[in-house]
């Protein structure tokens, strides 16, 4: 999987926009796996579901908390990503107090399929979600990958969480990425 083109897909977003006026100023943006890879290190973790438990108290808060880091050891931007809706991530981000991470939403799965990671959770009501990990993509190419073990459908996973942890991106980032890259 490493050293391979991310998937071109056509994220859903809202953005704000204020000359809209009224109690929801936002506005439909595409975005393309394009704009958001074209040129640029960029760290993406993908997690189960906005507002489920271990996304919510521990991966999504971990990423925010070493956003800093993450951009001094090199990386452009950090993306969260899930299998929810604009209006979902945007609620989630909000209740969160997130500031630094971006939130993606892949409403339709169709990245997270494209990438292998589509997983069937109906043995938890929740229908296709994203396995939990994380990568590192320089210019659209995955150069570092950090899956959970155990990926499956059958329900049988325990929902881990350490190989995707925001400290292990951090590790491979400053053994990988040149002095010169982040002093750029």
């Amino acid at each position: 999987m490493l050293n391979r083109l991310v998937p071109n897909v056509t994220f859903k977003t809202r953005v704000r926009d204020n000359s809209l006026g009224g109690p929801n100023p936002f506005r439909w943006q595409d975005l393309t796996s394009r704009e958001i890879f074209a040129g640029r290190r960029v760290v993406v973790f993908a997690l189960p579901g906005a507002f489920t438990p271990t996304c919510t108290s521990e991966q999504c808060p971990a990423y925010e908390a070493n956003y800093d880091a993450l951009k001094k050891a090199g990386a452009d931007e950090v993306y969260c990503l899930s299998v929810n809706d604009a209006f979902v991530m945007f609620q989630w981000g909000k209740m969160l107090g997130l500031e630094k991470v971006k939130l993606l939403p892949d409403g339709s799965g169709n990245f997270t399929r494209r990438m292998g990671m589509l997983i069937n959770k109906d043995h938890l009501g929740f229908g296709h979600r994203s396995w939990r990990y994380s990568m590192v993509v320089e210019d659209g190419n995955i150069v570092a990958l950090f899956e959970e073990p155990g990926i499956n459908d059958d329900g049988s996973d325990e929902d881990p969480y350490g190989e995707s942890a925001p400290d292990k991106v951090l590790e491979w980032l400053v053994a990988n990425v040149a002095p010169a890259k982040v002093a750029a």
